[in-house]
């Protein structure tokens, strides 16, 4: 059956002394009440106690990130570093060197040089060159650590779950097949096989200019460069490798040689110098076996045709030869292909964009055009007009064809590209067939005038003929060495301006990990996690656990705070229904009693002192301790107030209104045969009170049980017969103490608090909710009720500081003070 919350009134024919207005002063928050301490106290402090409050908590969340930190740095190898500098000074001329065919140079004045070269010293061609000069790609330790920087731990775990696959599988499969890695050139093959250990050597590089703090211009002209490994030896080496293949690179490209047109140059004047050789030696034999040799006039003019048309067939020979040289070393470079292709595409792009800006431009002139007009237009039609329409699609007209001939020229672009490469290889193997017909033609006259001369002297013949290409050999290997000589001085045309500054050495000391100071930074970190973990918990925490709290959130004044025992069964069997035997219930509950200068008894005292002062003119005579919802200690704070009382000389009564789970007659150990069921269900007189109402003598306390427990607790309460009855007990007694079932969950505590002079609100530390407390005082509110304050009960002594005071003084008493 619900509880009926609903007051019964007394009959009309008259009110009872303990019927009284409703006071809006007391329903506000009862006599005696004073405002929140707000911003009272320090801040620091309360974060403390609530950081105190879950210290194993914070513990050990520092503890638990410190030890893997700890473990994970203890693990890592120890990292050195090696550094070397170069020197980038500003591009200057060999001015001895420079011939009048050359443009004297002076310093670069791009403010951008310094900045490319740093660009340079990570670049992948530079880092690519340097693994294959010092073969790192060849080094057992050196691909181990490579093997391991590309695949991480979360990358090994997420392949062994199949949720991340190879990415040089997924690589192959995208495009780089065999048929596209057969038609890749070396050196695009080379790039991407290197491309792991470029990648790592990039990760552990620190490329960065010197500064100089003492002076006044900060910047210089030095780059160090360092790299961290594993292995000191490694480090030095990979650093002073960087340093020395960057200037060497430097200086190749100053020079404007290559390697190949250095072997080819050589390889001419090689095999010129020994036809050259080869012919004075025959030359020697032959003047010297044939002796003088006269010729008149007739073998001289044929002999002279002969000797020039032999001029002219070694001249043709030796352009055939260099046609010939060139088409089979394009034909069997790809790489030297590609270049002659570059250069055509350059200057047929360059054409091809400068039609395409001429037609862009044209357009763009025509579309501002139409734009104007139709812009005019609009000022007298609207933009769905015929006229205005025509513009339109003229304006789209010439942007798509202008847009058609973009395209256009991209695919003959495209073609251009894939036709050039073959254009020039058919146009060098064209050349090479004509120097090739041109040198058959020459042999054939030469062949035809040598046949005319065979009658003649033979041996002049052959002199003419020796002399004539040993001339003609003389005049190639004189042009191929001024070649060759050219390339030199422009090679040495001036001198490197990027030299090495400074050489690393192998570090003898590791540079990290920072072990200490990582597992340091690990334990503040997890510290600071710890507490702010243990903040929000305590932010979250909806439970009243200091008289502040209680004061500000219920707008009552607190009026005691009662502290929790030491041990922890004494501290359960403080609440009600609290387990445990009779004995060691009563003994809990009666420490006011048992032992008087206990801080607990001291607190009682104090309650009983607030109560005595909370009405004006007297001390109140009926009181209600109630609570909002069960095992909140009221009825422990009803007996112990009571004795407090009692301990004054008074006449006092304590009534167990809670008739729906009675725990008194238990406290104090009296019967509970008869009490206040019996006295409201049936006519009281005074002989029947005198016969339930029962006296401690050792705490000379009057006490009426609860008695037999009714069905319909809340009707007696709330009847006639139980305002008849206060008003006569209030004749007999100073002081009745009242206890009542919790208001959140039963009306009983609700009707009595309409009948009583004030009502205590006791409230558990630490475990009562603020709404539900809350919602509790509203009802005694709603009634009428003058709440004279709260009781905050069970605090721990960590966080009232009123404990330790009435421990530390009785301490203090004991030892003499």
């Amino acid at each position: 059956m619900k509880d009926n919350r609903e007051l019964i009134q007394n009959p009309a024919s008259g009110r009872t002394e303990l019927e009284r207005p409703f006071d809006a002063i007391s329903a506000a928050g009862g006599y005696g009440y004073r405002e929140a301490w707000e911003g009272e106290g320090s801040q620091i402090a309360e974060y403390w106690r609530a950081i105190r409050k879950r210290l194993w908590l914070v513990v050990g969340i520092a503890v638990i990130i410190t030890v893997l930190v700890a473990i994970y740095m203890a693990r890592r190898p120890d990292i050195f570093e090696a550094s070397s500098a170069v020197q980038v000074d500003l591009e200057q001329v060999n001015r001895d060197l420079v011939t009048s065919d050359r443009r004297l140079g002076s310093a670069n004045p791009d403010p951008a040089y310094f900045n490319t070269q740093l660009q340079l010293l990570t670049s992948d061609n530079l880092l690519r060159r340097v693994i294959g000069d010092l073969s790192l790609d060849t080094n057992p330790e050196f691909q181990k650590a490579v093997g391991e920087s590309s695949t991480s731990s979360l990358g090994r775990v997420l392949k062994g779950l199949g949720l991340a696959g190879d990415r040089r599988d997924n690589d192959s499969d995208s495009g780089l097949n065999a048929a596209t890695a057969a038609a890749a050139s070396e050196e695009m093959a080379e790039a991407i096989r290197l491309a792991p250990y470029v990648d790592f050597v990039r990760r552990n590089l620190v490329v960065e200019p010197v500064r100089e703090s003492r002076a006044t211009i900060k910047d210089t002209r030095l780059i160090e460069i360092v790299y961290s490994s594993n292995s000191p030896e490694v480090s030095a080496v990979v650093a002073n490798g960087i340093a020395e293949t960057f200037t060497r690179q430097n200086q190749e490209k100053r020079s404007g040689t290559s390697k190949r047109t250095n072997d080819f140059l050589q390889e001419r004047v090689a095999s010129l110098q020994a036809d050259i050789k080869e012919g004075e030696l025959k030359l020697a034999d032959l003047k010297r076996g044939s002796g003088i040799i006269n010729l008149d006039s007739e073998q001289t003019l044929v002999i002279n045709t002969l000797a020039a048309l032999n001029k002219q067939l070694l001249e043709a020979e030796n352009v055939r030869k260099t046609a010939e040289a060139e088409y089979n070393s394009v034909k069997d470079d790809p790489v030297r292909l590609r270049s002659r292709a570059e250069a055509e595409n350059i200057r047929y792009v360059t054409e091809r964009e400068i039609a395409i800006q001429t037609l862009r431009n044209k357009t763009s002139e025509q579309v501002m055009q139409l734009q104007a007009e139709r812009e005019k237009l609009l000022l007298e039609f609207q933009p769905t007009a015929l006229e205005i329409v025509e513009i339109d699609r003229k304006v789209a007209a010439l942007n798509r064809g202008l847009q058609d001939a973009i395209e256009l020229n991209n695919r003959e672009l495209l073609d251009f590209r894939r036709r050039s490469g073959d254009t020039i290889l058919e146009n060098l193997r064209a050349r090479y067939f004509q120097t090739k017909s041109a040198e058959d033609k020459i042999r054939a006259a030469f062949d035809k005038q040598y046949n005319e001369a065979q009658g003649q002297n033979n041996a002049g013949i052959n002199i003419r003929l020796l002399e004539g290409n040993i001339a003609t050999n003389k005049g190639f290997l004189e042009n191929l060495t001024k070649q060759q000589s050219e390339n030199d001085v422009i090679a040495q045309g001036s001198e490197n301006n990027i030299s090495v500054a400074k050489i690393g050495v192998p570090p003898r000391l590791p540079v990290g990990p920072r072990r200490l100071m990582t597992v340091l930074v690990a334990l503040v970190f997890s510290l600071l996690v710890g507490a702010g973990i243990a903040l929000v918990l305590e932010y979250l925490d909806d439970s009243i656990k200091a008289p502040e709290e209680a004061e500000r959130y219920l707008r009552l004044p607190a009026l005691a705070t009662i502290p929790a025992l030491d041990s922890t069964s004494r501290r359960r069997l403080l609440l009600v229904g609290g387990s445990g035997s009779v004995d060691e219930a009563a003994g809990s509950k009666l420490l006011i009693h048992s032992d008087p200068r206990s801080s607990l008894s001291e607190a009682y005292r104090q309650l009983r002192t607030s109560i005595l002062l909370s009405s004006a003119g007297h001390a109140p005579k009926t009181l209600l301790v109630t609570s909002s919802l069960p095992s909140e200690g009221k009825t422990t704070t009803a007996v112990n107030t009571a004795i407090s009382l009692a301990q004054t000389g008074a006449r006092v009564l304590i009534i167990d209104a809670d008739m729906r789970r009675p725990r008194i007659h238990t406290v104090l150990d009296t019967p509970n045969r008869g009490g206040l069921s019996t006295l409201l269900s049936s006519e009281a007189d005074d002989h029947m009170m005198a016969s339930v109402i029962q006296k401690s003598e050792a705490m000379n306390l009057f006490v009426l049980p609860s008695g037999p427990v009714p069905p319909n607790p809340a009707e007696l309460i709330g009847s006639d017969q139980m305002g008849l009855l206060l008003k006569a007990l209030t004749a007999r007694f100073t002081h009745i103490v009242i206890d009542s079932p919790p208001i959140a969950s039963f009306t009983d505590g609700v009707l009595l608090a309409a009948m009583v002079d004030g009502v205590i609100l006791v409230v558990n530390a630490g475990k009562s909710s603020r709404h539900i407390v809350r919602r509790g005082r509203q009802y005694l509110q709603d009634v009428g009720a003058k709440i004279f304050g709260i009781v905050l009960n069970n605090v721990s002594s960590r966080d009232h500081r009123g404990s330790y005071y009435y421990q530390d003084y009785y301490s203090s008493d004991s030892d003499g003070a």
